[in-house]
């Protein structure tokens, strides 16, 4: 038996071990993104092979925060993909406008930024005092540091380009505070924000959302999970509901591809279609 074999097997009892240890079911992932990120985990903890992070993780939970987190990829930039959020600034909040109460669901919400960002757009729409955010996430860890809304200051040149490609009209300085080579987001920006645990491989309907952002999460996924996924999403928006999607997903070979409409292409956000929106009326 070579190596790779070998590895792939080793993967596999990972992944068994996980789930019956610890419940999280991580068999539906890209098989090729998982082993890497499983393979970077072996080498984080010092394992010379995965057979040995496998016998850490059994034995000592304490590593699960940190093996969840390496697992999911905590990782974005605030207003990242700048057009994609002038798109929403310009296109989709004033349509959401109309609604006297909104819920959007970001669902992947990773260390937060692209929460805070949204928070953000929102404020300066008018429209945050009536916008509840539900941000989720299987990492406790990972929702831990996006409720805190701390980030290393070498970052804030970038977001703050970002922010005015995005179509801001103030200062990105204006939401945040700097010290200690840290920059910390204003907490009125976290005050209709939620965080919470939920798991896209296993849990159910999160809550009943005007939009869903789930970027750059779905690429991660096997087809079936995708489907998964989606259905949730589907299930969870209202009437025309919006769903926004990482710019390298599309929809093109999922077998619910057919519940949802194009709205802006590019920008990859859909609308739930009309034959969806007859059937759940």
């Amino acid at each position: 038996m070579d190596a790779p074999e070998l590895e792939g097997i080793e993967v596999d009892v990972f992944v068994q071990a996980l789930q019956k240890r610890h419940g999280y079911d991580f068999s539906q992932y890209a098989p090729a993104s998982l082993k890497r990120r499983v393979r970077q985990l072996a080498s984080q903890f010092q394992c010379k092979t995965i057979s040995h992070l496998t016998e850490r993780m059994l034995h000592e939970p304490e590593l699960l925060p940190r093996v969840l987190e390496g697992l999911t990829v905590p990782a974005s930039d605030m207003f990242r993909d700048p057009a994609v959020f002038r798109t929403l600034r310009e296109n989709i909040l004033p349509l959401l406008a109309s609604y006297p109460h909104i819920n959007i669901w970001q669902a992947g919400c990773a260390h937060g930024q692209e929460v805070y960002s949204l928070a953000i757009l929102l404020e300066e729409a008018g429209l945050y005092e009536r916008t509840q955010i539900f941000a989720t996430d299987l990492s406790d860890r990972a929702l831990q540091h996006a409720s805190e809304g701390i980030y290393p200051v070498k970052d804030a040149q970038q977001w703050s380009r970002n922010y005015q490609a995005s179509g801001g009209g103030q200062s990105l300085a204006d939401y945040c505070s700097a010290g200690y080579n840290l920059i910390k987001l204003n907490q009125r920006l976290r005050r209709n924000v939620t965080f919470a645990m939920h798991n896209l491989a296993t849990d159910g309907v999160f809550c009943e959302a005007h939009l869903i952002l789930c970027r750059n999460v779905l690429i991660y996924f096997s087809n079936s999970l995708q489907d998964r996924a989606l259905s949730l999403f589907r299930d969870s928006l209202v009437r025309s509901g919006f769903l926004c999607l990482g710019l390298r997903e599309n929809l093109e070979l999922a077998s619910t591809a057919r519940d949802f409409a194009p709205f802006i292409e590019p920008m990859r956000i859909y609308r739930v279609a009309s034959h969806v929106e007859t059937l759940s009326a």
